[in-house]
């Protein structure tokens, strides 16, 4: 049930933050919240991270959907919370991106951080649960999971 919730959580987060944007700021505008650093900047992106694969909606539309079924499997069998934390977050945030897939063929971003002179790609809330999440899984795999001790047979 907590899963769940966290699921529905990270969607919500996203899909309300990204009407916001739609409703409220011009597209491709750059509003400064910390100037040369952080900017609200309206952008559609019909690829994946870093807009790759540009105009791939059906591929991902199918790739997410079949992820997403792995994912719910893998939270319903693991008795490891840690785990699933980490694919509910996953979870979320590929839903929250499938939703704009789906709905509009783009997946809204606007957070735009800038370092000197590098612009690091806009990205969103459920991009941001998605890196979170697996940061977590990476965790989960380097220092928690153990593999099953093998019983000989003689």
């Amino acid at each position: 049930m907590l899963w769940g919730i966290i699921v529905i959580i990270a969607v919500v987060l996203d899909q309300v933050s990204k009407y916001i944007i739609d409703k409220n700021v011009e597209y491709q505008s750059m509003i400064p919240v910390i100037d040369k650093f952080f900017y609200i900047t309206y952008s559609r992106n019909t690829g994946a991270a870093w807009g790759m694969f540009k105009n791939g909606r059906y591929y991902f539309i199918a790739l997410t959907f079949v992820i997403s079924i792995a994912l719910v499997y893998m939270i319903i069998k693991s008795d490891n919370k840690f785990l699933k934390l980490s694919l509910s977050m996953i979870l979320g945030g590929a839903l929250g991106n499938f939703i704009d897939r789906v709905r509009v063929g783009s997946v809204t971003d606007f957070l735009d951080f800038w370092f000197g002179s590098y612009n690091f790609p806009t990205f969103n809330v459920a991009d941001s649960f998605v890196v979170v999440g697996t940061i977590l899984l990476a965790i989960y795999m380097l220092f928690i999971y153990k593999e099953p001790e093998k019983t000989s047979v003689e």
